[in-house]
């Protein structure tokens, strides 16, 4: 060290033979940059937008107020306390919008809704009170993402120039948003909402099926619908709102897999009154064990204030069935036979296996695929052919596939749906029972399922439905999702048939 002190020309050979840690390019160091660059322009931009990212704005009657939040998933959500919400699939683009309507003058909502003319001059109104609305939320978000991304690059890089900077990026990756919102928007998303809050309202607040058909064919009038039904809605919220039926659908309850459940006849009594049900389908799965001592929970049939037409499931005996056919209102369908109910015609074929029968030796998927194939046989023979056809099992329903608009199933305890190859719809229905007592093994315990089909009462062609789920053992969370039923090859109808679970006998369900 001495002789280095002495001789600087010889420490400075040192320190050149010595090795160097490995120097990064410039190019790793502009990436590292460029990187901590985008992530104080998207905190500070989330920093704003959680801040000061709100706007107040009127809609018709209503005092609201917007908000955009980062989602991946995007879309929009319209929170009516205390009813509930409505999430809409508006856009892609990871930013949500949010109304939440805070004030609704009752002096001018009853005006509204009890005068037909003011009702007609609504909708500009609305349109008006959201564009107007949309404006201004967006000119604030552009002030509060530039503001808290350069408040958040002042706190980072400690240079004006660099927070600048920082609030520059950030309005281009709000822009870039913006744009890929508008480009990826989705006016039908009303048609199509996610319902959650009380049960009763959600209908009222949709709409009925025939006026979602016929009116919503522009954003414009889907939007005024909505708002003038969430009015309508405010006004009668003294009492439960019930659904308002129109007369050009037929309204189909579709359950199954009950499983002994008592719970389930007070849902389907309640859904009967406030969707003015016409008829209620049961795909099956009504007992646990099929015995004689179950048959006694038949008893609630004549009380659901719908004809009820079922098909034995694998868990109903023949005495199952025919402790169902000795209820009043009760149409049971077996071996393909048809019926006329409400103007549809239905067919049903029970299921050809009784599982928990332990003695008897069952026939698995051959015995199904060979039970469809003799349904469809008689349906071939059938003039004219029906509306809807019932069963238990998927695997026996694909085999009526290009013979039937729409089949009815259940057994999975998985709700699903899907257009099979030859354009026939198949529906598999959720368990309304909540898996009956194998809902205390699970968890998260399974939910209470049921659906409403609604037909053109003409054409017999299915229009809409809303899914309606129950949260589980112990829960108390309830949701409706409308669906639009689409042809094959039309807009919205699945291009190539989705998943289905596939049945398990062995779990025995």
């Amino acid at each position: 060290m001495a002789a280095d002190q002495r001789n600087p020309k010889r420490a400075r050979l040192r320190r050149a033979r010595a090795p160097h840690p490995p120097r990064l390019p410039w190019l790793s160091t502009g990436l590292r940059r460029a990187a901590v660059l985008a992530a104080v322009a998207l905190i500070g931009g989330w920093l704003g937008l959680l801040v000061a990212g709100g706007s107040p704005a009127r809609v018709g009657p209503m005092d609201t107020r917007m908000s955009l939040h980062p989602d991946l998933a995007g879309g929009s959500r319209v929170d009516i306390a205390p009813l509930g919400a409505l999430e809409l699939d508006t856009h892609r683009a990871p930013l949500r919008l949010d109304v939440d309507v805070r004030r609704l003058n009752p002096d001018a909502a009853r005006a509204i809704a009890k005068d037909p003319a003011r009702l007609a001059g609504l909708q500009d109104e609305v349109v008006t009170g959201v564009e107007h609305g949309m404006l201004r939320l967006g000119l604030r978000a552009a002030v509060a993402v530039a503001a808290g991304s350069c408040a958040v690059g002042l706190v980072v890089y400690r240079r004006p120039g660099r927070a600048l900077t920082a609030a520059a990026t950030s309005l281009g990756l709000l822009g870039a948003t913006f744009g890929g919102a508008a480009l990826s928007w989705n006016p039908k998303s009303v048609l199509e909402p996610h319902f959650t809050g009380l049960l009763a309202g959600a209908p009222q607040v949709v709409g009925n099926a025939r006026s979602i058909v016929s009116d919503f064919d522009v954003y414009r009038r889907e939007l005024a619908k909505l708002v003038t039904n969430v009015t309508r809605l405010y006004d009668t919220a003294t009492t439960l709102p019930a659904y308002n039926p129109d007369p050009g659908t037929v309204r189909v309850l579709h359950v199954s897999d009950i499983h002994l459940n008592p719970a389930a006849w007070d849902l389907i009594r309640s859904v009967v009154a406030d969707y003015k049900i016409d008829v209620i389908v049961d795909t099956g799965d009504l007992m646990d064990h099929g015995s004689a001592a179950e048959n006694a929970f038949t008893d609630d049939i004549p009380s659901l204030g719908a004809p009820y037409v079922y098909v034995r499931g694998n868990h109903d005996s023949a005495g199952s069935q025919q402790a169902v056919a000795r209820q009043k209102h009760a149409i049971v369908l077996d071996e393909g036979r048809t019926v006329t109910v409400a103007g549809l015609r239905i067919a049903g074929w029970g299921d050809p296996q009784f599982t928990p029968d332990r003695s008897v030796q069952v026939g698995g998927e051959e015995a199904e695929v060979a039970m469809g194939q003799a349904f469809a046989a008689k349906i071939t023979a059938t003039r004219p052919p029906p509306d809807i056809a019932a069963v238990h099992e998927p695997t026996a329903a694909q085999q009526l596939d290009g013979l039937v608009p729409l089949v009815l199933a259940g057994h999975t305890h998985v709700r699903a749906t899907r257009m099979l190859d030859h354009g026939t719809r198949l529906f598999i229905q959720g368990s309304t029972g909540g898996s009956g007592l194998r809902a205390l093994e699970s968890n998260p315990p399974s939910p209470v399922e049921l659906s409403v089909l609604f037909f053109d009462r003409s054409s017999h062609r299915l229009q809409a439905w809303d899914d309606i789920t129950l949260g589980g053992l112990g829960r108390t969370t309830a949701k409706i999702d409308r669906h639009l039923a689409a042809e094959p090859g039309e807009a919205g109808a699945p291009s190539t048939p989705t998943a289905t679970p596939a049945p398990s006998r062995t779990a025995d369900r």
